[in-house]
C-alpha cells in the first residue's frame, strides 16, 4: 500500500513538474536565440521573487487568481466550461462598488458594510452565470458559447453604467472615471509584511475559506458526489436518480457566485473604486490555474502563487533589458504542456494499474485506454 501511495504521489507531481521544466526549456531556447543569457534572466527572476515587495504583490495576485480558479474548477468538476468568469467578476465588481460607495452606506457598521458588499458581488456573479445556466437547461445552448457572448455583453453593460450620469463620478486630477470611492468603513485592511510598506490583502482569509468550503462540499457531501458523477457520466447519473438540469444550474450558479469574488480583494483592499483601469482578464487566467492545479484546492493555491510570482518577475526582466514578454510565453507554454502532460501521465498510470491487475490474474492482456473528461481531472 505504501508503494502504491508513493507511486501515486510521484505520478501526481510528474505532470506539473514536467510542464514547468518544458516551459523553462522553451523560454531558455527563445532567450538564447534572441541574444539574451537564459541563466542571467532566470537568476534575475529568482532574485526578484525574494524581495519583500515582490512577495506581497505575488501573494495579492495569487489571492485574486485563486478565486478565479475555484470558480472555473466548480464548472470543470461537472464537465462544464464557464468561460464567462471574466464578465461575471467585472460586472459584480462594478455594481458592488457602486453599492458600497453609495451615500446610504456611510452610516452602516463596517462589518455589515463589507459583508453586504461581498454578498452583493456573489449575487451579481451568480445572476450573470444564471443566464448561461438558463440557456443551457431550457434550450440546450452550449455554456462555452453563451458565456463567451455574455462576456461581451457584460463589457457593454459596464461601459454603459460607468458614466458620470449614472453610477460613476469623475476622479479628481485625472481624466479617469469610476464609482464613488468606498469609505474607510467599507474597506478591508491588509496584513503587514516585514521589509515593505505594501500589505497583503485581508481577503486572503476569505480565499482560504472558499478553498476549504470547495473541498468539503465537493468531496464530503452528497451534492459534491452528484456533481462529479454527473460530469463523468450523465446517463449513469440519471440512472441513479440525479437531475442533470438541476446539477447544471447549481454548478453554474455556484461558479458565478465565486466568480463575483474575484474583484473583491482589489476593490476592498486597494482601489476602493471601480474605474476604467480596474484589472481585466482574470477569468481567463483562472482557467490556466485550474488546469495546472488539477481542480484541487491545494494545487490551485500553488498554481496561483506561481502565476503571481511570474507576473511580478516580468517587471524585473524589463528593467534588466530582457523582454518581459518571455513571462507570457512561459505561462502560455505551461498551459499547453500541462494538458498534454496530464494526459500522458494518466495513460501511463492506467498502464501500470492494468499491468498490476494482469500480474494478479496471471495475464498481460488489458483493454485500451480512453480519454478522460475534465470532471475526472481531480
Amino acid at each position: 500500500m505504501s508503494r502504491f501511495s508513493r507511486r501515486s504521489v510521484l505520478l501526481g507531481l510528474a505532470a506539473p513538474v514536467a510542464a514547468l521544466l518544458f516551459a523553462a526549456l522553451v523560454s531558455a531556447i527563445i532567450l538564447g536565440t534572441t541574444g539574451h543569457a537564459p541563466l542571467d534572466a532566470f537568476q534575475a527572476m529568482l532574485a526578484s521573487a525574494k524581495r519583500p515587495r515582490t512577495v506581497v504583490n505575488s501573494i495579492d495576485s495569487a489571492t485574486t487568481y485563486y478565486f478565479s480558479a475555484v470558480a472555473v474548477a466548480i464548472g470543470f468538476r461537472m464537465n462544464l466550461f464557464n468561460i464567462g468568469v471574466d464578465g461575471q467578476y467585472r460586472l459584480a465588481a462594478m455594481l458592488s462598488a457602486a453599492f458600497a460607495g453609495a451615500t446610504f452606506m456611510d452610516g452602516v457598521p463596517a462589518v455589515l458594510r463589507v459583508a453586504a458588499t461581498i454578498v452583493m458581488a456573489m449575487c451579481v456573479g451568480a445572476m450573470w452565470a444564471g443566464v448561461a445556466a438558463l440557456l443551457k437547461v431550457a434550450r440546450g445552448v452550449s455554456e462555452v458559447i453563451s458565456t463567451i457572448m455574455l462576456n461581451a455583453v457584460a463589457t457593454a453593460v459596464v461601459s454603459f453604467l460607468l458614466n458620470p450620469h449614472r453610477l460613476a463620478v469623475s476622479v479628481a486630477g485625472s481624466n479617469n472615471i469610476g464609482t464613488r470611492p468606498i469609505g474607510s468603513g467599507g474597506q478591508v485592511p491588509g496584513f503587514g509584511y516585514p521589509g515593505t510598506s505594501s500589505r497583503v490583502f485581508g481577503l486572503i482569509l476569505l480565499a482560504a475559506l472558499v478553498g476549504v468550503l470547495y473541498s468539503l462540499v465537493l468531496t464530503r457531501t452528497r451534492f459534491g458526489f452528484e456533481l462529479k458523477a454527473t460530469g463523468m457520466s450523465e446517463p449513469a447519473a440519471v440512472a441513479a436518480g440525479v437531475s442533470v438540469k438541476r446539477m447544471v444550474a447549481s454548478a453554474m450558479l455556484l461558479s458565478g457566485a465565486v466568480a463575483g469574488l474575484v474583484g473583491m480583494p482589489q476593490l476592498l483592499g486597494s482601489s476602493y473604486s471601480y474605474s476604467l483601469d480596474f484589472p481585466t482578464g482574470l477569468g481567463f487566467t483562472g482557467i490556466a490555474i485550474a488546469l495546472l492545479g488539477r481542480n484541487s484546492p491545494i494545487g490551485m493555491a500553488f498554481a496561483a502563487l506561481l502565476w503571481g510570482v511570474l507576473d511580478q518577475s516580468a517587471n524585473v526582466l524589463d528593467i534588466t533589458g530582457v523582454p518581459k514578454e518571455i513571462v507570457a510565453i512561459m505561462q502560455g507554454v505551461i498551459v499547453l504542456s500541462v494538458v498534454v502532460a496530464y494526459e500522458l501521465v494518466r495513460r501511463y498510470r492506467l498502464r501500470l494499474e492494468q499491468r498490476d491487475v494482469g500480474r494478479a490474474l496471471g495475464t498481460t492482456e488489458a483493454p485500451p485506454s480512453t480519454p478522460t473528461p475534465v470532471a475526472a481531472m481531480v
